[in-house]
């Protein structure tokens, strides 16, 4: 089977098989002139409201964007924390810096917090007198968080760009940012984003902050964020699919998960005991010489990639913030962990193939 050539994403298969749906939709946005706020945007926003079992969905310019949004929101007199003195939140070393650019724009205080051996916060190693109001939950590669989060007392704020399809899309925190980005599960040619909440006064901060603050007669400031009426459209026609999507997504991760469960060399960050909860967004797996498997792949035609090259406390922004020391579980990770190209468009051969190399090759 040399010679095949196996790319990470499936963009350009997703967009041959939707073609005619995708060009439809778009001719029918571009014929109206209605380019913004128009009935897709409406359409769109009530399906992921129903989707994530929440009252109400806010589209947005992107997932960092809707992390902005609630960090601003949960900073302010309007949620968590209205006195003077900055609150803190907890934040997984194993994530990307969006998750923490945030509230740090916002002016949180920032502790970061080691990983579990699959790339998830480790609670126990909070420490005891450390007082914090929130927690930023990050399902990494598609884990769903656990529900225990919810029972905790605190603020629990989604970032839930990699995991908001799993468990049903049921969600744990008080509110939750999505992500459109090109490489997610249900993803825009584009940018995207959005706020899912049950909160109404979350909701109608978002839509300001959304709108420059022309809603609330420019009682609080915002941006320009939206998704197009385009987008919308196209999203729309992606939402008859992303069901089917994600159990091929799931098919294919439990092949690869029985091919390597008894193999010693490799290790599938995929806890097995919550399989069926997962949103299956990477397939990452943890090996001694990530490195030189990486290239052995490269060398049979699979593009594979790095999530992430390093955990948060390893990078400069964020290297005197309180958290975890270099010989991290999170640091650990960084240097083992190689992400296999998964989508539903790959093909059975294809999908043999992959696994079949990374045995021979490990």
């Amino acid at each position: 089977m040399h010679g095949l050539k196996i790319a990470f994403t499936g963009l350009p298969r997703q967009y041959n098989n939707l073609r005619e749906e995708i060009l439809d939709v778009t001719d029918q946005v571009l014929t109206s002139g209605n380019l913004m706020n128009g009935q897709f945007t409406q359409q769109f926003e009530e399906w992921l409201a129903a989707k994530n079992h929440t009252n109400y969905a806010v589209l947005c310019h992107s997932g960092t964007q809707a992390l902005e949004i609630l960090a601003g929101y949960y900073r302010t007199e309007h949620g968590l924390h209205p006195q003077p003195t900055p609150p803190t939140v907890l934040i997984p070393a194993m994530t990307f810096p969006a998750s923490a650019n945030a509230f740090v724009r916002a002016g949180w205080n920032i502790h970061l917090i080691d990983t579990d051996a699959y790339g998830n916060m480790q609670f126990r190693d909070i420490p005891p007198d450390l007082n914090y109001q929130a927690i930023l939950g990050i399902g990494l590669y598609g884990a769903a968080l656990s529900n225990s989060l919810r029972r905790s007392g605190l603020c629990i704020i989604e970032d839930a760009a990699q995991h908001w399809l799993s468990d049903r899309c049921h969600r744990v925190g008080e509110a939750s940012a999505i992500s459109f980005d090109p490489m997610k599960n249900l993803n825009n040619y584009g940018n995207g984003g959005a706020v899912v909440t049950n909160d109404r006064n979350l909701s109608d901060y978002a839509r300001n902050w959304c709108d420059n603050g022309k809603r609330s007669n420019h009682a609080h400031t915002g941006t320009n964020s939206r998704m197009s009426e385009i987008d919308c459209a196209q999203m729309m026609v992606k939402t008859r699919y992303i069901d089917a999507w994600q159990l091929r997504r799931k098919n294919i991760a439990a092949h690869w998960w029985s091919q390597l469960a008894d193999d010693t060399r490799v290790r599938c960050l995929i806890d097995y005991t919550n399989f069926d909860t997962h949103s299956f967004h990477k397939f990452v797996i943890d090996v001694d010489d990530r490195d030189a498997l990486q290239q052995k792949l490269a060398d049979r035609g699979i593009e594979t990639k790095i999530h992430y090259q390093n955990p948060l406390h390893e990078l400069a922004a964020y290297e005197d913030l309180p958290g975890p020391g270099l010989l991290s579980v999170a640091s650990s990770l960084a240097r083992r962990c190689l992400t296999l190209p998964l989508y539903p468009e790959l093909t059975d051969l294809e999908i043999d193939y992959i696994i079949d190399s990374v045995l021979s090759c490990v």
